[in-house]
This record gives C-alpha cells, sequence and structure tokens, in this order.
C-alpha cells in the first residue's frame, strides 16, 4: 500500500492527472502492444466481443452489454477493473475520490484553497474502484444520486440548503471508477431518466440542489434483450447516451463450452483424480444445454445458462464421489447412469413454455438427455433405422436378438469392475464398439457401450426399466 503523501510531493513525482478513460486506454494499449491479454477467463470471444470492447474503450463509451443470462456480462465488466492504474491519489478525507488537480466536490475545493500544495494525498486501490449495482423496481433516486441528511445537518449545525448537508449516493461516490449497472431494463423508467445529464454533461441533482460535478465514470451496463422480460426497457433517450451496445452470445461449439465448464466448476483436484470423466461424458453433458437452447419445451426468449453444465458437472462429480464413499473404493469412472444426477441442475436452470409446463420439469429434463445422448450417438455410430423389414439385418440386429434371451442391470453403487464387466459380457455389444469407436480411448469405449444401449433404448429397440438403484436393458 502507497503511503499517504502531500499534493507538493505528488507533483514533483511527476504524476500527471488522466481522466478514467484517458487512464484505461492507456493501460489498454500498454497490453495489446506487449501481446497480452487483455480479459481474463472469457472463452469464445476473442473474434466476436473482445473487438468490440477494445475500440468502445478506444472510443471513451460507455457500454451496455446486451445478452441472455449466463453469457459473462458481469464477468466482462468485472474483467475491467485489471485496466485501471494500481493507485489512483484523492484528496484525503473526500467522499468521491477528487483529483487534487481537479476537485469537485466544495470539501475538496476548500480543502485545496485553504493548503494548497499542503493538501493531503491519499491512495486508493483499484480493487475499490470498481462498483456494481443491481437494477431492481425498489432502487431510488437517493440510492444512485444522493439525498439531504438531516443528521449531518443538526451535527454541523448548517441549513438545508448548504451544499454540505448533502449525503452523496452510489454514482457520485463512483467518480474516476467503474461503476455497473445490472439488468437495465428493471430500472424503473423515471430513475433511468436521473441518468441522462450525468451520462452526458456530468451534472447531478439532490433535492433541488443544481450541481455542476462533472463526475469522471466509466459506465458498463448489462441488460438482457428488451423482448426477454415484461418487467421493463431501457427508455430510449438513455440508450441513445450510451456510446457502444454489445451483444454477447453463448459458445458456439462444444469445446469452447467445455473449455468454460472446467474453468468455473467448483471441483477439487483430489475429486478430479480420484472421479475420472471420460471425453465422451463431457461432451455429453454440454450437448445438454445446446439442445435445450433448441428445444421447443424451453423459453428461447429466457435462455439457457452457461451455469447450468457448470452446476450439472459438479453434481455428476458428486455422484462419483458418492460412489467412491460407499464402495469404500480408490477410483471410479463418470459412466451415463449418473447423468441422472443432473436432473436437478437442469430443472434450476430452465424456463419452460406451455408445452414444457404439460410434460414437467422433470421430464423435460430427461428428454433433453436423452436427445443429448442421441445427437452424440450419431456422431459415432451408424444411424439407427426407425423401420426395417423383416428378416433385415443392420449393424443392431445381432445386439438386440441377444436382448432376446437375456438382459442386464447397471447399478449405480457396482465397483468400476463390476459394472463394466456385465457391459463387455455382451459380445455383440463388444464387436459394435470394435467396429465403430475402436479409435477412442478405453475409458470413452467403456461409455460408448451404455450410449448403445441408451441409444437403442430411446429408438424403441430394446427395454428400459429404471429404479432408485439401477437401470435394466431387455427385449422391448
Amino acid at each position: 500500500m502507497k503511503q499517504e503523501t502531500t499534493f507538493k510531493e505528488l507533483k514533483a513525482s511527476g504524476y500527471a492527472h488522466q481522466t478514467i478513460n484517458q487512464e484505461i486506454q492507456g493501460n489498454l494499449i500498454a497490453r495489446i502492444r506487449a501481446k497480452q491479454p487483455v480479459f481474463e477467463g472469457l472463452f469464445g470471444y476473442e473474434d466476436t466481443v473482445v473487438p468490440q470492447l477494445k475500440k468502445a474503450i478506444l472510443a471513451g463509451h460507455h457500454i451496455n452489454l446486451l445478452g441472455l443470462r449466463g453469457q459473462a456480462k458481469t464477468r466482462i465488466a468485472r474483467s475491467m477493473v485489471d485496466l485501471l492504474d494500481e493507485y489512483m491519489p484523492i484528496v484525503k478525507g473526500s467522499e468521491i475520490n477528487d483529483s487534487p488537480f481537479e476537485p469537485i466536490s466544495k470539501f475538496a475545493l476548500d480543502l485545496v484553497a485553504e493548503l494548497g500544495d499542503k493538501t493531503p494525498i491519499a491512495w486508493v486501490h483499484r480493487s475499490a474502484r470498481f462498483f456494481e449495482k443491481l437494477a431492481t423496481p425498489d432502487v431510488n433516486i437517493s440510492d444512485l444520486i444522493g439525498d439531504i441528511d438531516p443528521i449531518k445537518a443538526a451535527t454541523l449545525k448548517l441549513p438545508y440548503s448548504d451544499e454540505r448537508v448533502l449525503h452523496y449516493g452510489m454514482i457520485p461516490r463512483a467518480n474516476r471508477c467503474i461503476f455497473v449497472l445490472n439488468e437495465l431494463p428493471d430500472l424503473q423508467a423515471r430513475i433511468q431518466v436521473s441518468l441522462f445529464n450525468i451520462l452526458q454533461e456530468g451534472d447531478i441533482q439532490i433535492r433541488g440542489f443544481q450541481l455542476r460535478m462533472p463526475l469522471d465514470i466509466q459506465f458498463v451496463f448489462t441488460a438482457n434483450p428488451e423482448d426477454y422480460t415484461n418487467r421493463g426497457s431501457i427508455v430510449t433517450p438513455l440508450k441513445d447516451r450510451i456510446g457502444s451496445q454489445i451483444f454477447t452470445h453463448y459458445p458456439k461449439n462444444i469445446a469452447l463450452a467445455r473449455a468454460i465448464t472446467e474453468h468455473e466448476a467448483k471441483i477439487s483436484a483430489e475429486d478430479l483424480a480420484a472421479v475420472v470423466i471420460p471425453d465422451l461424458a463431457k461432451n455429453l453433458l454440454e450437448e445438454v444445454s445446446f439442445q435445450a437452447r433448441d428445444s421447443e419445451y424451453v423459453d428461447s426468449k429466457s435462455g439457457v445458462s452457461a451455469r447450468l453444465s457448470i452446476s450439472a458437472m459438479e453434481n455428476l462429480v458428486a455422484a462419483g464421489k458418492l460412489r467412491l464413499i460407499e464402495t469404500q473404493s480408490e477410483k471410479t469412472t463418470i459412466r451415463l447412469v449418473d447423468f441422472m444426477s443432473i436432473i436437478p441442475s437442469i430443472t434450476g436452470k430452465v424456463e419452460l413454455v406451455y408445452e414444457g409446463e404439460q410434460e414437467g420439469a422433470d421430464e423435460v429434463a430427461r428428454i433433453l438427455i436423452d436427445t443429448a445422448i442421441m445427437a452424440q450417438f450419431n456422431q459415432i455410430f451408424p444411424r439407427i433405422p426407425k423401420l426395417e423389414k423383416a428378416g433385415t439385418k443392420t449393424p443392431y440386429s445381432d445386439l438386440v436378438h441377444w436382448f432376446e434371451k437375456n438382459y442386464v442391470e447397471l447399478n449405480y453403487t457396482d465397483t468400476d469392475e463390476v459394472f463394466f464387466k456385465s457391459l463387455k459380457n455382451i459380445k455383440p455389444l463388444n464387436a459394435l464398439i470394435q467396429d465403430h469407436a475402436s479409435y477412442l480411448s478405453d475409458t470413452d469405449k467403456d461409455f460408448c457401450m451404455e450410449l448403445v444401449l441408451w441409444a437403442l433404448a430411446i429408438s424403441d429397440k430394446l427395454g428400459k426399466t429404471a429404479s432408485d438403484a439401477m437401470y435394466k436393458f431387455d427385449s422391448n
């Protein structure tokens, strides 16, 4: 932490006053020239959102990040803190981070006028220069702009006409900082109107006080598309004052979605070492989210957050961890039957349309898992014919015939040795894996065995019954 100093010593050090835009732009340019990453922890935005953010910053614009939930809008806003200088000098005791070079509050103006070069200077770390407010219908002007403080007036024995009785709201206190207003459409229209002059001229008005305070703030707003919610919208004059509106999006492929999930999921290194997750299982988990975004049962305007996959991955590992505890084993592999444990992650993360409500949240979650299974199955194996003539042989005929005299039970709590032994005893299944999935790793081949049985059951070629403890596959 930097030590306090005086205005004279600050000027002698060569410090040059900058606006927050100049500060962020300078650090952005330095990072670009040094070929350093500008925004950490963002996946899939390198060629879309990030270039637009860079241009908006260089243009000195306030920014509105527009996108569905779970698209890293808040993360983007918070990452901008890294583009601030590590420390910023302020007039010591200032409530609104007054610069000693350009003070704007009465307190700082009076202090600099009285002490001049002896004005004490304090330092603010960049971590304290980030202000965030969730726009809810109950937010009022006092919260954001400020109000008269009667206790301050009584304590200082000042009339209400004196500027010193004012209590500053969050926005003036964010002077020379980044201020993020999340879910802007939820803010009442009359409160949005109070932001007009702040964004354009820097004026603020508190209880009749017309204060000419050129606040220096980098505003970042976040919002869902206007047709997402009936709670409100961004009023047109405010939208007109926001320099850049940048659209975010969901990951465009499974690989990017996996990278986000692996980066964000809260899973310990010990659990990752003990619970083996096949690549196909990771892909299948992401496929569930992709299928949900296209599902006729899910409200596409609401979106399907990336948090669905993150939460599902944590539940999937928890299922493996529970099996380790129950079987007293040291290691286990994630199985397709374990995917039933991600249903709570799905039901809590999707908004259903009328047809989905009719099916029920749990049933929609199972449908999404089944749809994802078929999507992954069709990438590896020949498509299962819906109808075939009697006596026509398909790649799955031998396997289906095997189940006419046999069945297999897959128990959640079986050890890996017992679980996969029951699958490997099915000779037609082994032959099918060898013919179409021999290029996969051993863990993925094991996962494929379940994938085939599940796909045949979904296609009504095999029967499938479930209980609390196991799944049974037999003849349809």
